[in-house]
C-alpha cells in the first residue's frame, strides 16, 4: 500500500483527485442547457412537468431557465449568448438564416389558435364580419392574421385587412374585451382561444381548418426550439438529451389527467372547464411525426404567408432557407 503520508505522494494523489474533479465537473458543465421562455408560456407547464418527474436526472441534463418578458426578448437573449435555447417560430428561423446565422429548428407544439366570436354577435361567417371590429393578437404580421387573410381571399374573394376594423391588442386584453362584449370577434393564441371557448364563445374557424384551402397538405409545425447549429454540433449529448427530456415529458401531458391537476396553478385555470380545455388543447398540439413531408407543408404555408406578410415577416427570402429545421432530428 501506498504511504499518503509521503509529502511527495500526498501532492500526487491531491493533483489526480484534482484532475478527476475537474473533469466531472467539465463533463457536467457540457450537459447544462440554459434556455429562455417566456415568463407565463404554456411551454412552462412542460418544463415544470420534466423537473418535477427528474426527467433531467434520467436524460443526464440539467436546464437552467430563464424566464423573458416577450418574443423579441427571447430572440435578444439568444442572440446575445444569454441563452442556448428559447422557444420561437421558423419563419424566425428562417428569416435569421437568410441573414447568415445558422439557427435551427425542432417542434413544440402544433397547436393554433382561431376565429373566436361570441354567440349572441349574429357571426355565421367570414361574410358576417364585414365593418365588424376583430381582436387580432400578435400584431399586424402575426401568423394566424396573415393565414385568415389568404383564407378570406380564397373563399370570399375578399381580404379582411380591407373588410373589418382590426384592432390588435395584446392576448390576455383581447379576452377581457371580447368577454366583456366590446368586439364580437376575436383571432387569439391557441390557449386564450381555450379559455374563451370555456367561456361559452364559438369558434368560426380554426387555423387548422384554413390549412387545406391554402394548399397545404398536412399541419405542419408552428412554434419550436430554436437554437445554433454550431451550439448543437459542439454539444450533441446535451442537445438531444434535453429533446429527449421534453418528449418524456409530453408523453406525461399527454396520458396523465392528475398531472393536469398538479398543473393546474401554473395554468392559473379558475375553474375546472378552462382546465380541461387547456389539457385538450395541448394534447392536440402534440407533434406525432417529424418527417420530411411536415416540412414540406411548411414550405407550402411559407409560400402563402410570403405573399400575405412580405418583408415585414419573411425579410429578403421568398422561400423556406434550408437548414431551417434540424437535420439531426426526425421521427
Amino acid at each position: 500500500m501506498f504511504d499518503v503520508r509521503n509529502s511527495g505522494l500526498k501532492i500526487l494523489v491531491m493533483g489526480l483527485l484534482c484532475a478527476l474533479c475537474w473533469a466531472g465537473l467539465a463533463r457536467a458543465e457540457s450537459h447544462v442547457i440554459r434556455v429562455g421562455v417566456l415568463a407565463f408560456g404554456t411551454v412552462n407547464w412542460e418544463l415544470d412537468t420534466l423537473q418535477y418527474h427528474g426527467l433531467e436526472q434520467r436524460y443526464g441534463v440539467k436546464i437552467v431557465i430563464t424566464r423573458l418578458a416577450g418574443k423579441n426578448a427571447s430572440a435578444v437573449a439568444l442572440q446575445g449568448g444569454e441563452v442556448d435555447a428559447i422557444v420561437s417560430d421558423w419563419i424566425w428561423v428562417s428569416r435569421q438564416r437568410s441573414s447568415g446565422a445558422d439557427y435551427t429548428f425542432v417542434p413544440h407544439s402544433l397547436a393554433v389558435g382561431g376565429l373566436m366570436v361570441r354567440p349572441d354577435a349574429g357571426i355565421e361567417s367570414l361574410n358576417d364580419l364585414r365593418t365588424r371590429k376583430l381582436g387580432i393578437a400578435g400584431g399586424p404580421v402575426d401568423k394566424s392574421w396573415l393565414m385568415l387573410r389568404a383564407y378570406a381571399q380564397k373563399t370570399i374573394g375578399t381580404d379582411l385587412k380591407q373588410m373589418v376594423e382590426a384592432n390588435y391588442a395584446a392576448p390576455p386584453l383581447l379576452n377581457k374585451i371580447m368577454l366583456r362584449g366590446d368586439i364580437p370577434a376575436a383571432l387569439n393564441f391557441w390557449h386564450y382561444s381555450a379559455r374563451l371557448k370555456a367561456a361559452g364563445m364559438r369558434e368560426l374557424i380554426s387555423v387548422e381548418d384554413m390549412l387545406p384551402a391554402l394548399g397545404v397538405s398536412r399541419k405542419p409545425p408552428l412554434i419550436g426550439w430554436v437554437f445554433s447549429d454550431k451550439w448543437a454540433a459542439e454539444n450533441p449529448a446535451t442537445i438531444k438529451g434535453f429533446l429527449s427530456a421534453l418528449r418524456a415529458a409530453k408523453e406525461i401531458l399527454a396520458d396523465s389527467d392528475s398531472e393536469w391537476e398538479r398543473l393546474r396553478p401554473l395554468t392559473r385555470a379558475t375553474n375546472g372547464d378552462i382546465q380541461s380545455a387547456l389539457r385538450d388543447a395541448y394534447r392536440a398540439g402534440i407533434p406525432s411525426s417529424f418527417n420530411e413531408a411536415d416540412i414540406a407543408a411548411a414550405g407550402q404555408l411559407f409560400s402563402t404567408l410570403v405573399k400575405y406578410g412580405g418583408r415585414d415577416l419573411v425579410g429578403d427570402s421568398a422561400a423556406l432557407a434550408p437548414g431551417t429545421f434540424w437535420a439531426d432530428f426526425r421521427y
